[in-house]
């Protein structure tokens, strides 16, 4: 039932984030904000198909 996902940061391009959802629960694409180094605060990490 869960699926693991990549997420990736629009800005820099960063695909540093693994983790997995359920799709039956949120089967749109998943959005969080996370961490990213290059820019040194929280960025908005995007699912990548």
């Amino acid at each position: 039932m869960r699926k693991n996902i990549i997420l990736e940061n629009t800005e820099t391009n960063e695909r540093i984030y693994l983790t997995s959802k359920n799709v039956r629960n949120t089967p749109d694409r998943l959005s969080l904000m996370k961490y990213s180094p290059k820019l040194q605060r929280k960025a908005l990490f995007i699912e990548v198909k």
